[in-house]
């Protein structure tokens, strides 16, 4: 359970201040590590345009890659959320425009999911339905359930997910955005095949309130590629859409991995 107060806390590391959780067990899954930094003896001359360093020419090391670069070659401050950077950080020309793109998943998409939209969901072996509404959790750790009960599932425990449709929605091709959203909510949910520990959920689409299928797939394709990818520091569409054929099953069926 997610009883764990989200406190946050200051702390000042060689790239800059950042607010991370006090707890960091209950770090984001899309935040990244901070990199380590090529050693100053190893890099004696700029990585992208091999400028050798002296007095004039100093070194900068990115703050998203770690690697050597001179001025003119990371010399753009952007915002890095990811490693939960206070200021915008000092980047190299890639990684400040892998940063840009992921700043719109942050300013617009992550709010969506944080909003939520309300499902019907059958929980386990349950006969019952409840109308929910499903939302991602502050931590951004656990899909938090709210009806006439509460459940908060953590995203690692969810080992199979079916979504079902009654052959109507405001979305247009009803098939097609369910194989979508199927999808995307197993890459986002990080499947594990755990038989032992895991979590059975149903999810009848009922309606998605203020925004619309198309929106809820653009968000949860993002936070997918941001969550799976969580140990690299690119933002990879191209391996979203592999895992996205190779995931690729027919509405409402179960899948288990």
């Amino acid at each position: 359970m997610s009883s764990v107060p989200d406190g946050k806390k200051l702390v000042r590391s060689p790239s800059g201040l950042r607010m991370v959780p006090e707890n960091g067990a209950f770090n984001s899954p899309f935040s990244l590590d901070e990199p380590q930094w090529v050693p100053d003896k190893e890099c004696p001359r700029c990585m992208q345009c091999d400028t050798k360093f002296d007095f004039i020419r100093r070194k900068h090391h990115c703050r998203r890659c770690g690697r050597c670069f001179c001025d003119k070659c990371c010399s753009k401050k952007v915002v890095l959320p990811r490693m939960c950077f206070v200021d915008p950080v000092r980047q190299c020309a890639e990684c400040s425009l892998v940063s840009q793109k992921e700043m719109e998943f942050y300013e617009k998409q992550l709010k969506v999911l944080l909003a939520g939209g309300s499902f019907v969901v059958t929980l386990g072996t349950s006969e019952k339905s409840d109308t929910m509404m499903c939302r991602l959790s502050n931590n951004h750790r656990y899909l938090f359930l709210d009806g006439e009960s509460h459940f908060e599932v953590e995203f690692s425990r969810i080992s199979s997910m079916q979504i079902l449709t009654d052959g109507s929605s405001p979305g247009g091709n009803v098939t097609t955005i369910t194989k979508q959203i199927l999808n995307i909510f197993l890459l986002f949910c990080r499947i594990k095949n755990d038989q032992d520990n895991c979590v059975y959920l149903d999810v009848k689409i009922l309606s998605l309130s203020s925004f619309s299928y198309q929106t809820l797939t653009h968000c949860f394709s993002s936070a997918a590629a941001l969550t799976l990818d969580s140990s690299s520091s690119c933002f990879s569409s191209s391996g979203l859409r592999e895992r996205h054929s190779h995931l690729h099953q027919s509405a409402g069926q179960s899948l288990y991995l």
